[in-house]
């Protein structure tokens, strides 16, 4: 879809490239005088010509030396400002940064809409799903300090047992929530006492720019450092130094193993890992065909798909597998292709040059062994988009039926015993959700007690999804490694650490002075309202 500036909402409109050549380092904004890497957007103009969007730095191996340093030197073997803070202090800092993020709401919003085509609802529900999780985490921390506030006794000696930092992460976001799933990574990290490097996806990477300063003035310095690039000339050199303690990454497998084998001590490198997906639904003989299509239209095509709890195989019974498809196709095509400021517009045009292509290349693949294209719409192709496809019947031997498409095509494969869509389920390379549809609860019973093992969060009749927050977020297999929720977060970025004492005399009167003195910042009874 093209566009011109005069149906552009002045809100909206671009006024100018934003050529940031500024970079975050040791506390202090830097600015780069190497190569540069110019930022465009999907969305054309009539003229045909992809959008120039600004530029951003394009860093080598050099920037990540600084950066490791920063961040090692603030880190200073746990001896740093940072990781000895007292708790209010740290909470007090990241309160700061919230007050300094708020003010970018529509510059951001805007970014995310021209940088990675999501619709305007759902840019704005990024950036203030993004500030709750932030206050969230805030709240969490002080429920899990109060819990720390006391000392424990056990077999004659007392203990007090709190969590401490891991030590230097690198956090690696995802293009598709460039804002909130890499802050999910980023902010627990931050508040457990950690310091860190963080580096934007090569996608969605402008919006991080504004949030430059308001970095730089909430945190000491080297506690944040934020370099631009990409990812084996940034993140590789980095993970080589064996200085990173935690590799926090969403996004490809691939990515993450190959970040692994750069690490010299692997043994020492903790991994919180949020990768792709092979979600599926399973629509029951009995279910409410049109909640299950509602939903599955959510699932497998909000943000055209480009999520990893996006729904991206549907399992239909027999029984009812002709009337799910007739309605389904029906509410795929009246879905508004648009542009993402437009109000009605729910598909937008893919970020990814190389995305509409590789979808017609599925769908060609699928059809080229028996399946059908069921939609009118179905596969139509433009320079930024393929309209969705729902293919039927897909069979194993379809490319579609095993890779993570991220993105507009929904396979749909009929059975008609229970254990055809268990079987590809435990025989899959993943296993984060699965979506159930259906109310027979002698056979929802016993086939969510299967499931339960197979994958990390069954949806009665709902689409995967990834919140509400406080909920694990996790996944089975190439999936995940470690959870993302608000509170657990917390703890997979921090580890329990404890002082012991014998039960004397001598012992207790001295950890009643360090409690009164408040001469340690860990060891406190201070209760954070």
């Amino acid at each position: 879809m093209n566009t011109t500036s005069n149906h552009i909402p002045k809100k909206y409109a671009l006024e100018k490239p934003i050529h940031s050549n500024q970079y975050l380092v040791n506390g202090v904004l830097k600015e780069w005088a190497g190569d540069t890497a110019e930022v465009y957007s999907n969305i054309y103009y009539e003229n045909g010509e992809p959008t120039l969007l600004g530029s951003v730095p394009d860093m080598d191996s050099g920037i990540a030396n600084e950066a490791i340093k920063s961040a090692v030197t603030a880190f200073d073997r746990g001896k740093g400002v940072w990781p000895t803070m007292k708790v209010k202090d740290r909470i007090a800092c990241m309160n700061t940064f919230v007050e300094k993020m708020k003010p970018h709401r529509e510059e951001v919003v805007k970014l995310l809409m021209w940088e990675i085509g999501k619709n305007k609802q759902d840019a704005y529900k990024e950036f203030d799903r993004t500030i709750d999780y932030i206050l969230d985490t805030i709240e969490a921390y002080k429920k899990l300090d109060r819990k720390s506030a006391r000392f424990e006794k056990e077999s004659g000696i007392f203990a007090h047992i709190r969590r401490s930092p891991l030590g230097v992460v690198l956090c690696l976001g995802p293009y598709n929530y460039p804002l909130n799933e890499t802050f999910c990574l980023l902010i627990p990290a931050l508040i457990m006492g950690n310091t860190t490097i963080f580096k934007p996806a090569k996608i969605g990477v402008l919006l991080i720019t504004p949030l430059l300063k308001a970095f730089q003035e909430s945190f000491p310095p080297g506690v944040v450092n934020i370099v631009f690039g990409r990812g084996r000339k940034i993140a590789a050199p980095i993970i080589k130094t064996g200085s990173i303690d935690v590799l926090a990454l969403i996004g490809h497998s691939t990515s993450a193993v190959a970040l692994q084998d750069e690490h010299p001590f692997k043994n020492r490198l903790r991994l919180i890992l949020g990768l792709e997906a092979k979600n599926p639904a399973i629509i029951l003989p009995d279910a409410d065909i049109d909640l299950a299509v509602r939903e599955c239209i959510s699932g497998s095509l909000s943000f055209n798909g480009q999520r990893c709890t996006a729904l991206k195989v549907l399992f239909v019974h027999k029984d009812v597998v002709d009337e799910f498809n007739k309605r389904f196709s029906a509410a795929v095509d009246s879905l508004n292709f648009g542009l993402p400021w437009e109000d009605e517009s729910f598909l937008t045009p893919l970020p990814e040059k190389s995305k509409p292509a590789y979808i017609d290349s599925l769908i060609k693949d699928a059809t080229s062994k028996g399946a059908k294209v069921l939609n009118t719409k179905g596969g139509k192709l433009t320079h930024n988009y393929c309209y969705p496809a729902v293919l039927y019947p897909v069979t194993k031997d379809m490319k579609v039926f095993h890779e993570e498409q991220f993105g507009p095509v929904v396979p749909i494969i009929p059975f008609s015993n229970i254990d055809e869509p268990l079987d590809a389920i435990a025989d899959s390379e993943y296993g984060q959700q699965v979506s159930i549809f259906g109310k027979n609860t002698a056979q929802l019973g016993p086939l969510i007690d299967v499931l339960a093992n197979l994958v990390c969060r069954i949806n009665i009749n709902s689409a995967c999804q990834r919140g509400p927050d406080i909920f694990p977020f996790t996944g089975r297999k190439n999936s995940a490694v470690g959870t993302l929720s608000v509170f657990d977060a917390l703890r997979s970025f921090s580890i329990r650490t404890f002082v012991a004492s014998k039960d004397n005399e001598y012992n207790n009167e001295i950890l009643e002075n360090l409690v009164a003195s408040k001469d340690s910042n860990f060891i406190t009874t201070e209760y954070l309202l």
